[in-house]
């Protein structure tokens, strides 16, 4: 059993509340929203915070709500409404499959949306105990100098492992920021970066608010999840894809395609479905686009190979249920998500 290190926890009931203690206490304190990643972290000795402040009494960032042109969605709404949210299925159905993914039941119950954006990147040289990392030497981005996935680099190649956020890539949601200088709102897409020590543009005195995500209309989506069971595990690669149709054409289209490397990778070869219609063949062409772009590397302890060639399955799956109804179906993944 490993213990928790020694910290004082806060309680804030509002968001000024939160945002002033957490600007006070500066950079000795983290944030806590459900604490499924936080903790494990804190135990591992990756994080070492002397304050936790926490959001779980702040009512007012709870919450789904619909407007004529967008989803609002509180960061601190648990990962389970989300997912059961009859106007996320409705108009958002990556999301909401990408939220039921997550973990088991417990996590979906006590894990937040905005918890999951904000999820650090993970490896296999870095999700270990203290002990582990100092017989390694530790690794790049806690506590020594170099990556051990690629040991000539300069810098961190941990991969996101959060599956909201290429399911918001697609649906190009936006996200709020709240700080002690105001307020700020920022493309989903401009929010990660390719530092896996520190691959959000979230400032260590801002506060994740809300999270929006327009209305579209003939807007489809959809996301797969590869992993070792059918829950709990950590995504070993996950993908989300868009088409805006109208009477059968494509207005629009996206695919990401994350768990490779700090930032979520969107593919290309996407925008240039923009005017055909559905079809197998632009179905297994957009797949061999992604599997062509795709490059897995060994942050993640399975096979770099394998996660590449499930590229191809996973766009495929995701593809063949966006409002198509002659595509043959999909090759049968193990594991992906249930």
């Amino acid at each position: 059993m490993l213990p928790l290190p020694v910290f004082r926890h806060h309680a804030p009931h509002s968001l000024d509340e939160a945002v002033e203690l957490l600007a006070s206490l500066g950079p000795d304190a983290k944030l806590i929203a459900g604490g499924t990643d936080l903790l494990p972290n804190m135990k591992h000795g990756l994080f070492e915070p002397e304050h936790l402040v926490s959001l779980a009494r702040v009512d007012e960032l709870k919450g789904v709500c619909r407007s004529d042109d967008e989803l609002v969605i509180g960061a601190m709404t648990s990962l389970g409404a989300v997912a059961d949210h009859a106007a996320v299925l409705q108009h958002a159905p990556a999301l909401a499959e990408a939220c039921g993914a997550v973990g088991g039941p417990h996590h979906r119950h006590m894990g937040t949306l905005g918890g999951n954006i904000c999820l650090d990147t993970r490896c296999v040289y870095y999700n270990q105990t203290y002990f582990w990392r100092e017989a390694l030497g530790f690794c790049l981005k806690k506590d020594g100098t170099v990556c051990h996935v690629v040991t000539s680099g300069k810098n961190c190649v941990a991969a996101a492992s959060n599956d909201s956020a290429p399911a918001l890539m697609v649906l190009d949601a936006s996200v709020v920021l709240r700080s002690p200088e105001g307020e700020r709102v920022i493309s989903i897409n401009d929010f990660y970066s390719a530092d896996g020590i520190d691959n959000t543009v979230k400032r260590p005195d801002e506060i994740l608010t809300q999270v929006r995500v327009p209305l579209v209309q003939g807007r489809h989506s959809s996301f797969e999840k590869l992993r070792r069971r059918g829950a709990i595990d950590f995504p070993l690669l996950n993908v989300a894809a868009r088409l805006d149709l109208d009477e059968g054409t494509i207005v629009a289209a996206d695919l990401v395609v994350s768990t490779l490397a700090a930032r979520p990778k969107r593919i290309k070869a996407a925008a240039k479905a923009t005017g055909k219609t559905t079809s197998d063949q632009l179905v297994r062409d957009l797949a061999n686009a992604a599997h062509k772009s795709c490059k897995p590397l060994t942050n993640l302890d399975n096979d770099p190979v394998w996660r590449r060639e499930m590229v191809r399955v996973l766009v495929r799956k995701a593809l063949s249920r966006l409002g198509r109804t002659d595509a043959a179906a999909p090759s049968q993944a193990r594991p992906s998500t249930p």
